[in-house]
This record gives C-alpha cells, sequence and structure tokens, in this order.
C-alpha cells in the first residue's frame, strides 16, 4: 500500500480561504448565479452598494457571517473561543475575495463557452476549498463552521447536513431577492445556484474521499486545543 503523504492541516486552512476567494470571483464572473451559501451575502451586497459604493461583496460576506456566528452560539447555548477566530477566517477571506474579483474581472469572457469555463471551474474550486476546510483545526467560515458543529453536535453525517444547510441557504437567497428586487426579477440567483444546491455537498464530500486517499493530515502546531476550547 502507497504511503500516504503528509499535510499540515494549517496548510489546508490557507488554501481554502484562497481557493475558495477564487472559486467565488470565478463563478461571479461566469453569471450563472452563485453557490447558494453566499448567494446571500452577494444579494446584500449588490442592494446596499447602491446606496453605500464602498461594500463591497468581500465586506457583505464577513457582515453576515458574522450574523451568523452569533445564531451558532445561541444553538449551541455556548460561544466557544472557535467562533471569534472564524471570524477573523470570514474577514481575510474577505479581503481575499475582493482582491480576486479585481484581477478576475481581468480575464476575458468570451461568450456561453467561456462563461461555463468559469463556472466550471469557480464551482469545483469552492468545493475543493471547503472539503479543505473540513480538514483543519482552524475555524473555518462561519458557513463551514455551522455546518461542521452541528453534525458533531448531533452525530449527523457532515455531508448530508451541508446538502440540507445549502438547499436553505438556497431558499434564502430567493427570498432576498425577491424582497429587494422584486417578483420575476433574480439577482445572484440563476440555474447555477439550483445546481450548486443539489450537487455542491456531494461533491465536497467526492474532493474529501480523494484528499485522505492521498494525504495524511496533521498537525504542525500544537493549537488544536486552544481552537476548539
Amino acid at each position: 500500500m502507497k504511503e500516504k503523504r503528509v499535510f499540515f492541516t494549517e496548510y489546508a486552512y490557507i488554501a481554502g480561504i484562497l481557493i475558495l476567494a477564487l472559486g467565488t470571483a470565478l463563478m461571479e464572473r461566469a453569471d450563472f448565479g452563485m453557490s447558494m451559501v453566499v448567494a446571500p451575502a452577494y444579494i446584500l451586497h449588490l442592494k446596499i452598494s447602491q446606496f453605500f459604493p464602498f461594500y463591497t461583496f468581500g465586506m457583505s460576506e464577513y457582515v453576515l457571517q458574522a450574523a451568523l456566528l452569533i445564531v451558532l452560539a445561541l444553538l449551541m447555548g455556548r460561544f466557544k473561543r472557535g467562533y471569534l477566530f472564524s471570524f477573523v477566517t470570514a474577514v481575510l477571506y474577505g479581503f481575499a475575495l475582493d482582491g480576486w474579483m479585481a484581477l478576475v474581472r481581468l480575464l476575458p469572457r468570451t461568450g456561453m463557452g467561456g462563461r461555463a469555463v468559469f463556472f466550471i471551474a469557480g464551482f469545483l474550486l469552492c468545493a475543493l476549498a471547503i472539503s479543505f476546510f473540513f480538514h483543519t483545526y482552524l475555524p473555518p467560515e462561519a458557513y463551514e463552521l455551522f455546518v461542521k458543529e452541528v453534525s458533531a453536535a448531533k452525530g449527523w453525517d457532515i455531508t448530508r447536513v451541508k446538502t440540507v444547510y445549502d438547499l436553505i441557504s438556497c431558499a434564502l437567497s430567493v427570498l432576498l431577492s425577491f424582497l429587494f428586487f422584486g417578483f420575476g426579477h433574480f439577482e445572484g440567483i440563476k440555474a447555477g445556484t439550483f445546481l450548486c444546491a443539489l450537487l455542491n455537498g456531494w461533491t465536497i464530500g467526492r474532493f474529501g474521499t480523494l484528499m485522505e486517499r492521498v494525504f495524511s493530515f496533521e498537525d504542525r502546531f500544537a493549537f488544536r486545543e486552544y481552537f476548539q476550547s
């Protein structure tokens, strides 16, 4: 049996932030609809930036995630130290997202084929990034942390919890779009959004299985207990 390569969990955290930000930027560029996870933040960004142009997509992400962390703390009946660091992750991701979006806008988007390439690449990168987050003890974004905490507390399969969470987020996105932009006018929600809702959890699970076949995830530093308290 081939020996697995060591992949440090701290590196998985960094990879998760950078890859997720790039994947999200590519999906925004494709304009086939955002991932249902980030769609609520994107819709809020579109609406609020009409009045406050400085309100970026990245800013909208960590503002919304702060609210989600409060909900998570109420559900769990306690506020862990890791929840605070999850907000730090959200801020780092927000800056990375705004940076990647500025760079991705420089790429030519030629017709339906070019948009499809951007969407598929973005979708796969986002799924890969979330799988990285599931293999690190460092607090991921609030979205992934919510899934990890709830699945661990209830003893439920994390892939199934992720799929249910995605579907709920998708429904919320549709509601926000209707409230802000009216019925029959979708912003940030298109066919790609619903496709992500159905396939995202499964794709993340497949990436996770592949990773675990190739890599042995180990801690480089002794900080695990600190972040999980």
